[in-house]
């Protein structure tokens, strides 16, 4: 199979779908890689490293998707890329389908084969493409979040971690998966005051147990976040519905309420955001302010952490990359249910459900195409 590797044409995305040492072990199955030039270099890798790992090194996108069997890039295919996928064309990635009714029309017309990261899914429960990028975006929503308290930002001028002396700050996390829980661990090392809100309550057992005195769980409800979100000084939305669009848990109403200067970090917007006033914003423009209330929405957190993100990635992806080009995808998606999982669209048709919810379009099974 003939493997493309795209540079990123998402604002301010440095990530790559596959590092180098990735290249070599698709090319030892056999594979060829075809590589976009400079793809790598916003995470540190230059076109060398892909050269002497087996890729061939590609000038432009459209020669990319010209000549590639399957695609791989981190973020969604962009509007100056729709004309560009062919019929038949695995587009593997992260697609986040349900927040985009256009991204998912122009799909389904390309005739495309589309398996998300974001939804494959194990027999436990576990999304393993999605937990490495959700661990970086929950240690960096406080990062963020801290620094978005400083007075030269608009901030409250409140320190999370406090000193001896003077209170903590107040840190309320909305979701206790593998976002929310990085973003407990991160605030909790600072010494902030933690509460971590699920539906679950065998998950917040468990989160009782491992998380430390300054942490407290709590069972998720809409008076619970009313009144918490009085008190917090930074709120971070970590809500994920597998492949459907995100409830809105914070309301415009609540937002009234917040202490002016706190921030909110909504890491869910990805999938149309947990936070009614939630819009994406970029690496260079990160921020607004709705009420007083700092709003940080970056649809791609881990681009700024580009080369960690990379390496992490890859070590997620390239089994399921492997296991695809060695197989094809009907093989791929018979003999391994994770990869059927993250089947999205298929040859026009929605394959999984929680797309299909999301814009009241027919949802067909996948083994239809089987």
């Amino acid at each position: 199979m003939i493997v493309g590797i795209l540079k990123e044409v998402k604002t301010e995305e440095n990530r790559v779908s596959m590092t180098p040492g990735g290249v070599e072990v698709l090319t030892q199955n056999g594979h060829q890689v075809l590589v976009e030039s400079d793809a790598g270099v916003g995470s540190g890798f230059e076109d060398a490293k892909y050269s002497v790992n087996g890729a061939e090194i590609v000038a432009t996108m459209e020669e990319i998707y010209s000549r590639s069997d399957m695609i791989m890039r981190v973020k969604e295919p962009q509007p100056s890329e729709y004309g560009l996928i062919k019929e038949n064309q695995i587009v593997f990635t992260y697609l986040h389908l349900a927040a985009s009714k256009e991204l998912t029309q122009a799909l389904i017309k390309t005739g495309s084969i589309n398996i998300a990261y974001e939804t494959i899914r194990k027999a436990n429960g576990s999304l393993p493409l999605l937990t490495p990028m959700s661990e970086v975006a929950g240690r960096m929503a406080i990062q963020q979040g801290a620094k978005y308290l400083e007075m030269e930002h608009g901030g409250s001028g409140i320190l999370l971690g406090g000193v001896p002396g003077v209170d903590p700050g107040t840190v309320l996390i909305i979701g206790g998966g593998v976002v929310g829980t990085n973003a407990a661990k991160t605030s909790c090392g600072l010494g902030a005051k933690v509460y971590i809100l699920d539906m679950s309550l065998d998950r917040l057992r468990y989160l009782s147990d491992v998380m430390p005195s300054n942490c407290f769980t709590l069972m998720s409800k809409p008076t619970t976040i009313r009144e918490l979100i009085k008190e917090a000084d930074v709120v971070v939305g970590a809500v994920l519905i597998p492949g459907g669009k995100t409830p809105k848990m914070v309301t415009a109403d609540m937002l009234k309420t917040m202490k002016k200067g706190s921030v909110l970090v909504d890491v869910s917007i990805d999938q149309g955001g947990c936070f009614e006033t939630s819009k994406a914003t970029t690496h260079s423009d990160p921020i607004y302010t709705v009420d007083g209330v700092i709003h940080y929405c970056v649809s791609n957190m881990p681009g700024a952490v580009a080369k960690t993100s990379t390496l992490a990635l890859t070590n997620a992806t390239l089994p399921y990359a492997t296991e695809i080009a060695n197989k094809g995808w009907k093989n791929a998606i018979r003999d391994n249910p994770d990869i059927k999982s993250g089947a999205n669209i298929i040859k026009g048709s929605v394959t999984h459900q929680g797309v299909a919810e999301a814009f009241g379009f027919d949802n067909t099974p996948v083994d239809e195409f089987l």
